[in-house]
């Protein structure tokens, strides 16, 4: 497996789980791109997901206190889980758990938020959770470990090895690696490891997100989403600021301005939050078509489960059920998001 990022680790703990070996291979540290730098809003009722992933985020609202829970009691390590909900701003209806949403009165949210200020906006509540992604991290890569994961840090996989028509092992920094399946979870990087196959079955691509956060926290409870700005309360009293949308390449800089104007649309809602404690950057891993990029590709034994955009810590869990059940010949492919979508896919020799 190519990726040791929240896909690919939640892949590999499944298939071991069905009694899989698994070997991972990451280019840099377990969790050290888009995964470390997400917000962990679990956004499920969020109306713009994509209709054709939809399904999926429905999978994963139904088993994420199940996964968590999995993760929890192999690594002895929660992953600050929050189940207050989120108070969203200016928005239509929810795309998801519409019986459960409701809009909220003024009183109301003084009462739920005293220190939120949204004047005249429309206010309502959805019911998402959010985690800390990199406590979410530490976690699966000690659950991984102690369930049996084989893991190799700092080793880059440039390619698919193919033979007699199908993929039988990826070429790495540090030689051949053999596998029954291979499944490429590189993210950003994924149309690194397809460059031989045209048209690519991974067209991926980074999207830059700078974030901040902030001390203090003036107790607020509920992840605040508005159009402009979110905010995601820790457990510890502080809030993480997000996030920038930019297509930018590879470059992770955070830039000042932007960092400001995050900074101060949060302060505009929730004032106090106190001082800038952290920033930092992300590669986003988009698709061209803006779904995600899941199942087999026309190569045998070649399967691809990346471009998850903002969407890659909602939708791990149910990722890591679907792709398990065909790399494990069970079925249950979305056709919508199939790599095949893309065409043929060919091997270049």
């Amino acid at each position: 497996m190519a990726g040791g990022g929240v896909i690919g680790l939640s892949l590999a703990f499944e298939l071991r789980k069905r009694g899989t070996s698994v070997l991972v291979v990451e280019r840099g540290e377990l969790g050290g791109e888009a995964s470390s730098a997400a917000g962990g809003m679990l956004a499920w009722c969020d109306p713009h997901l994509p209709e054709a992933a939809r399904g999926l985020a429905a999978l994963s609202a139904e088993c994420y206190g199940e996964f968590l829970g999995e993760i929890e009691e192999a690594s002895c390590a929660g992953a600050d889980l929050r189940k207050f909900g989120t108070i969203v701003l200016d928005e239509g209806k929810p795309g998801a758990l519409l019986e459960q949403c409701r809009t909220l009165s003024g009183e109301k949210l003084m009462e739920m938020e005293p220190g939120l200020r949204v004047g005249s906006r429309s206010v309502q509540w959805w019911p998402e959770w959010s985690v800390d992604p990199r406590r979410l991290m530490a976690g699966l890569s000690v659950a991984c470990r102690a369930r049996g994961v084989n893991v190799m840090t700092g080793v880059a996989v440039s390619e698919v090895v193919i033979e007699r028509g199908r993929a039988v092992g990826v070429r790495s920094a540090v030689g051949e690696l053999s596998a029954a399946a291979v499944v490429n979870c590189a993210g950003a990087w994924a149309w690194e490891i397809a460059r031989g196959m045209q048209p690519s079955p991974s067209p991926t691509r980074p999207v830059k997100g700078q974030m901040l956060a902030m001390g203090g926290g003036a107790g607020l409870r509920h992840v605040v989403r508005a159009p402009e700005v979110y905010l995601i309360p820790r457990s510890d009293g502080s809030v993480v600021v997000g996030a920038t949308v930019e297509e930018a390449g590879f470059d992770k800089e955070t830039h000042p301005e932007a960092i400001e104007r995050l900074r101060a649309a949060a302060n505009a809602l929730v004032p106090n939050l106190g001082a800038v404690k952290e920033v930092w950057a992300g590669l986003r891993p988009g698709s061209v078509d803006g779904l995600p990029i899941l199942g087999e590709t026309s190569l045998p034994g070649y399967f691809v489960a990346s471009g998850h955009f903002r969407d890659g810590i909602l939708l791990a869990p149910a990722t890591a059920r679907v792709i398990a059940g065909l790399v494990l010949g069970e079925g249950g492919e979305i056709e919508a998001l199939s790599p095949r979508r893309f065409g043929i896919g060919a091997a270049v020799a």
